[in-house]
């Protein structure tokens, strides 16, 4: 982490500083927001979650060797130093948008409805083969999780990637004020919390306010297969570079050939008219609308198109996200990160490119709002038409899943537990070797144990 003093930090924060002033000019060891993960030096900023107020575990973090406490709450005389403000969440942004500003840092911002991980490891996996690239480490891309990815940037770095994940009104602004970005990717408006956002449109309200701060000369760079992204006018003087397959779009694919759970090769064409060739090595349709966003990004950051080929085709997969695993027995596609119903019909589009009998293993879909059986129900409608062999529908909603799957397709066998644990007792009876099974649900569901089950199944 780079120098930052606690005077900085008071002043970054607009706190007031309570302790032995000798102390205001040293420099903490990292900002820390887990009182188990503090070290000597360290300052801890006291978050109050749902469920848990993080002011109860100051003890733990001035015994773990915390330098100082950040505070909404008045702590009164203490015997180690402390910060008082107003909310420690949005000390924490402030803190976080002071380091950031440290750095001379391009910052690619990355939001959307679905595909946002996988779109920004694609982008960094790009960008890498030109400059040195911090990107969100894993999920942390909300307002705890944003900050802690910037702490974590230093002096070597010349590009971030940052994701931006949001699922309430207003807060877009609270993370893209902090990230300033200057390049903004929209990669589609989906139906994903729908609960919070009631519409699609009222999705695209929401995150495109990202393109507010966009810094000025910045880039803006949507899906152009997405209607409503696809209407987006020029904003703070910057038009809007279209990727996709539409006619519409200036970064293009064409003679796609997909080659299985293998992934796909096709050609790209870029915004200067010139294309390549590249193989995708993670399988399905909508990683071609990543390597698409990767190869407009490249292309607006002075990438050549050979530098952005081998970039696509050194991308690493990620556990829980189109993650394919090959056993001694079967063959497991790993996408049980999150889901909901676009993510769904992804994944089982990807399913169907399989050789060999072909299992779908779901479970509920979150933060649906209303319309969450209907929606569970057009997912299981989908499954049938994908030319599987078996749906398995695990959890109370999926039940409506694994009904729609039956009604549009008798013929599709299907199957529902109202557990894992009950999946589980069945599975000798279920898995095959020589299987092909994805597993999916959203991330409450837990179902990477699933994914450990299926990787030692031996049949």
């Amino acid at each position: 982490m780079k120098h930052l003093t606690l005077r900085a930090i008071t002043a970054a924060c607009k706190g007031a500083y309570h302790g032995p002033d000798s102390l205001l000019d040293t420099e903490v060891g990292q900002v820390v927001i887990d009182s188990r993960k503090v070290e000597s030096g360290d300052l801890f900023v006291a978050i109050n979650g749902e469920s848990l107020n993080g002011h109860q575990f100051i003890p733990g973090a001035v015994a773990n060797g915390a330098v100082c406490v950040v505070s909404h709450e008045d702590l009164g005389k203490t015997d180690f130093p402390y910060i008082l403000v107003e909310s420690t969440g949005q000390a924490l942004l402030d803190i976080a948008k002071f380091y950031r500003d440290l750095f001379p840092v391009k910052v690619v911002g990355i939001t959307g409805s679905v595909g946002k991980t996988s779109t920004k490891e694609m982008i960094a996996s790009v960008l890498s083969q030109k400059y040195c690239v911090h990107k969100t480490l894993g999920n942390f891309n909300n307002e705890w999780g944003l900050p802690i990815t910037l702490f974590e940037m230093n002096d070597s770095h010349q590009v971030a990637v940052l994701e931006m994940g949001v699922n309430h009104f207003d807060e877009m602004r609270r993370l893209s004020s902090v990230a300033q970005p200057d390049v903004c990717v929209l990669t589609n408006i989906g139906v994903a919390h729908l609960e919070f956002f009631k519409t699609r449109e009222g999705i695209l309200e929401e995150k495109s306010k990202m393109i507010q701060d966009l810094k000025e000369g910045g880039s803006i760079i949507l899906n152009g297969d997405d209607d409503l992204l696809a209407q987006v006018p020029p904003t703070k003087g910057a038009v809007p570079l279209l990727y996709g397959t539409q006619p519409n779009c200036t970064c293009y694919v064409d003679q796609v050939e997909p080659l299985g759970l293998r992934g796909t090769r096709c050609t790209i064409h870029l915004p200067d008219g010139t294309s390549f060739s590249c193989v995708i090595p993670l399988p399905g349709s909508h990683m071609i609308s990543n390597a698409l966003a990767g190869a407009a990004v490249g292309h607006t950051m002075g990438l050549t198109a050979d530098e952005i080929r081998r970039g696509i085709e050194q991308l690493p997969s990620i556990p829980g996200r189109n993650h394919i695993i090959q056993t001694d027995s079967i063959i497991i596609l790993d996408d049980c990160y999150n889901a909901n119903p676009v993510s769904m019909k992804a994944a089982l589009d990807v399913l169907s490119l399989a050789e060999g009998r072909k299992i779908a293993v779901l479970g509920n879909m979150g933060e649906l709002g209303m319309n969450e059986r209907q929606l569970h129900r057009e997912v299981g409608e989908y499954a049938a038409f994908c030319n599987l062999d078996l749906v398995c529908g695990i959890g109370d909603l999926a039940k409506d899943l694994v009904e729609g799957a039956a009604s549009s397709d008798p013929s599709v066998p299907s199957c529902w537990f109202a557990s894992k644990a009950d999946f589980l007792a069945e599975l000798p009876h279920i898995i095959r070797p020589g299987d092909n099974v994805l597993v999916k649900a959203s991330h409450g569901m837990e179902f990477p144990e699933l994914v450990e089950a299926l990787t030692n199944f031996r049949g």
